[in-house]
């Protein structure tokens, strides 16, 4: 599986590769496309692929294997995305606020204004 590859399109390329080679009269049984397909998936994927080897009778998988693994992808992109969603929430922003002056220096400034205008 190359990266940023989905399962959906990794398993299109397979299947033309499987293609390719039957029309070469070189054919796989079930079980060996199945274990092809589930050592080709990154280590992240490695839970996902134990679990399917102790659950699942690798001859009939293929079509049900295909379902599987878009499912566990698709709930490990919700996961990153919500991830992503919780660090956007805890960023801190903080907000520069304006000097404010005393009143004093205030009332000198208007004074030294109504000084200069009547001078």
């Amino acid at each position: 599986m190359n990266e940023n590859e989905d399962i959906k399109s990794m398993f299109s390329r397979f299947t033309y590769i499987i293609n390719a080679l039957q029309a070469l009269d070189k054919t796989y049984s079930n079980r060996e496309m199945v274990r092809k397909i589930l050592r080709c998936l990154p280590k992240l994927w490695m839970p996902k692929v134990t679990a399917i080897e102790e659950a699942k009778n690798l001859n009939i998988l293929p079509l049900d294997l295909l379902g599987s693994l878009m499912t566990h992808e698709l709930s490990m992109q919700k996961k990153d995305n919500d991830e992503e969603n919780e660090k956007k929430k805890k960023k801190i922003v903080a907000l520069k606020l304006p000097l404010i002056e005393d009143s004093e220096d205030d009332d000198e400034n208007e004074e030294l204004a109504f000084i200069t205008r009547k001078f």
